[in-house]
């Protein structure tokens, strides 16, 4: 039978607690979906900081558990029928979690898959092209004399977030009525654009009212507010 500590990983990171969820991650948007949506259901989980600046995520541990060394991923050491369960990419972590919780997935079929349609939204629009503009404004790509490719995603976000303010008029969540983990891949990712890569005047974000209202009840979540700021930074 499989244990944790068979997974080369825990070499580099030891349990302090093996029957907890083990989760490596950094508090970027893709990690902090994990560690808000387990501080929301509430599942024991150990962190561990996988530190980008000594490239902890190209060590052989991380690699033997994430071969496209990207965060986050989880070891469950009480997965399906009870043996350890490995994953990585952030979408497939936070389906499975919500299943094993019972909640922020809603339990109808036709909601489920609306739902995961809003994940995919994040995950194949809004992570890769907010992740460009900061690129191309805040990090190595401001230096650029040609200003197009920074334009082009520029209007790209925009379009993006067009699409989620009509869809969230009237409504209190991207689901309605239910918080949900469409919510929880999408909302740190805008919180990111307009926070930490200083574009929401590049992007005009004042004219997007539903998602500004939406980011403002997403971030006064508490358990929001814990699970972005783990696993903490180095200091």
């Amino acid at each position: 039978m499989t244990q944790l500590s068979d997974f080369p990983i825990t070499k580099k990171w030891p349990a302090q607690h093996p029957e907890r969820i083990q989760l490596y991650s950094l508090p970027t948007p893709n990690g902090v979906k994990v560690s808000i949506l387990l501080e929301e259901t509430g599942l024991p989980y150990e962190p561990h900081l996988v530190n980008f600046a000594t490239n902890d995520q190209m060590s052989p541990e991380f690699l033997s558990l994430n071969p496209n060394n990207k965060i986050p991923a989880i070891i469950d050491p009480n997965g399906p029928d009870g043996q350890p369960l490995a994953l990585f990419e952030s979408g497939a972590i936070l389906l499975y979690l919500a299943n094993k919780a019972g909640r922020f997935l809603p339990a109808d079929t036709t909601g489920r898959y609306e739902t995961l349609q809003w994940v995919m939204f994040q995950m194949g629009g809004i992570g890769p092209m907010f992740g460009q503009l900061g690129f191309f404004h805040k990090f190595a790509g401001k230096d650029y004399e040609d200003k197009r490719p920074r334009d082009r995603y520029v209007a790209e976000s925009k379009r993006l977030l067009s699409v989620l303010d009509v869809h969230l008029a009237g409504r209190e969540w991207v689901m309605g009525d239910e918080y949900t983990i469409a919510d929880i891949a999408i909302f740190p990712w805008v919180r990111n654009l307009v926070g930490f890569y200083g574009a929401g005047e590049l992007v005009e974000f004042a004219l997007f009212k539903n998602v500004q209202r939406v980011l403002d009840a997403f971030v006064a979540r508490p358990a929001v507010q814990r699970g972005l700021n783990i696993p903490q930074r180095p200091a």
